[in-house]
């Protein structure tokens, strides 16, 4: 886990990892010594939850392997009893399917001037304002800094170690985003986040913000926070005439294969900047 910690983009990863461990590995093996852990122990923890809990089970063997990759890399032990040595053991793994709830396109307008309307503080509201506006993913949003505001050319550009993806990406603010901007730098405690946390200042709001406040209005039954970015690729393909590629890079989506990557190189950041002001013109319309 310390190898690990510097390349993983939050304290929630480290502990969702380490959660699984204790929960469904530690228990079966976790005071064994790592040379006398076997194929049949790593089969006896996942086999019960393979079919059963997939998501939770890819994942801990996620964990499992590269824990004994590492073992194996300093010579601790001699084979991965979590590699392809197992595969044949474990039985066909169901398709995981965990699409976000989306609130209909034609209601994310409704949904802002709730959001506006509510209690919640002035720092949520701004940032599921700007989030929509940006079809930005919530944590993107939320760690916003004002270093990576440039409001001269109206461009965000978020760096690639905050990205899904890890690569840079730049985000077009339309009129009504640098309007949200502007009422936000009221919110400055000297931390340098465009929307700091009020009940833990000088940090960035955290990951269940924006979900309580769509909770609190009613509306978290029928959409996440992230299928907002969903209800906005279905107005593009609806409602306009954007192409597929713009739509997908609005949403640092990656283009297609590596191949198809490797030529389209252009983040199509002006046909973006237009589709966008369209989208604000029709949530606030």
């Amino acid at each position: 886990m310390k190898a690990n910690t510097p390349r993983w983009k939050g304290e929630k990863t480290a502990k969702n990892w380490r959660g699984q461990m204790e929960k469904y590995a530690f228990p079966a093996f976790g005071n064994i010594s790592i040379d006398r852990v076997g194929r049949i122990d790593v089969l006896g923890v996942l086999t019960p939850i393979w079919t059963s809990k997939p998501s939770a089970a890819r994942k801990l063997r996620q964990h499992l392997r590269a824990v004994f990759s590492f073992a194996m890399a300093h010579g601790y032990v001699g084979f991965n009893p979590a590699g392809e040595i197992i595969d044949a053991a474990l039985p066909p793994m169901p398709a995981v399917k965990n699409h976000f709830r989306a609130l209909p396109y034609q209601e994310v307008g409704i949904a802002l001037r709730m959001v506006e309307a509510s209690t919640s503080s002035l720092s949520s509201r701004l940032c599921f304002k700007f989030l929509v506006l940006t079809a930005a993913r919530s944590g993107e949003a939320r760690g916003a800094t004002w270093d990576e505001i440039d409001l001269h050319d109206a461009v965000w550009t978020i760096p690639g170690n905050r990205m899904k993806a890890g690569v840079e990406h730049r985000v077009p603010l339309v009129n009504a985003a640098l309007e949200v901007l502007e009422t936000a730098q009221l919110l400055d405690d000297g931390s340098n986040l465009v929307f700091p946390s009020l009940m833990k200042p000088r940090h960035p709001l955290s990951d269940m913000t924006l979900t309580k406040l769509l909770r609190d209005l009613g509306l978290a039954e029928r959409g996440t926070v992230h299928g907002f970015r969903t209800s906005f690729k279905t107005w593009c393909m609806e409602q306009t005439n954007t192409p597929w590629a713009v739509g997908e890079a609005a949403l640092a989506h990656t283009i297609g294969n590596s191949t198809e990557a490797a030529y389209a190189r252009s983040d199509l950041f002006k046909k973006r900047r237009s589709v966008m002001q369209q989208w604000a013109d029709y949530v606030l319309g």
